[in-house]
């Protein structure tokens, strides 16, 4: 089960940096990922100013620093993201301009990670006996040579028309 939670991070001059890192302070492992929805300029920014949002993260081998949103006072005042982040540390800081920008999004947590794992293998099993299951039914198709209660499909050609049926050998 995973439960969502509000998650809210306001950049300024005299607060450029937001560190979003829940396993550091969990004492039980749980899954975490978080999801950025959209970044929004205050109403107090100063006007032709550029506010620049970047992100510091780890990508599959190394740390990647992107810029994420360019806001402007009179402009854009908005940025819609959709941004997911599976993995912590994420950092985000204005490294342009005075804001305040908001960061506006959700915190899933999920379930312990034990507990995850333990039902990812019942889910395979589950899966294992289904495929048993759906290969019975499979050889009673091929017995036949077609499934029953099902009639064959008839397709059309290019021009709309029924195929016509094939002429035999035998006469």
């Amino acid at each position: 089960m995973t439960d969502e939670y509000f998650y809210g991070a306001t950049l300024s001059a005299s607060h450029q940096s937001e560190t979003w890192d829940p396993e550091a302070k969990a004492e039980y492992p749980r899954s975490n990922k978080l999801l950025i929805r959209q970044a929004l300029l205050g109403p107090d920014a100063k006007a032709d100013e550029l506010n620049v949002v970047q992100v510091e993260t780890m990508s599959l081998q190394d740390s990647v620093k992107i810029p994420v949103a360019v806001l402007k006072a009179g402009e854009t005042r908005h940025a819609r993201l959709d941004i997911e982040f599976p993995d912590a540390p994420v950092t985000f800081t204005l490294i342009q301009g005075s804001g305040p920008v908001h960061l506006i999004g959700q915190h899933l947590l999920g379930a312990l990670v034990d507990e995850f794992e333990e039902m990812e293998e019942m889910e395979e099993e589950m899966l294992d006996e289904e495929e048993g299951d759906d290969s019975q039914f499979k050889d009673e198709d091929d017995e036949e040579g077609e499934p029953k209660g099902k009639k064959a499909k008839m397709s059309n050609n290019a021009k709309g028309k029924a195929p016509s049926p094939k002429k035999n050998a035998k006469k």
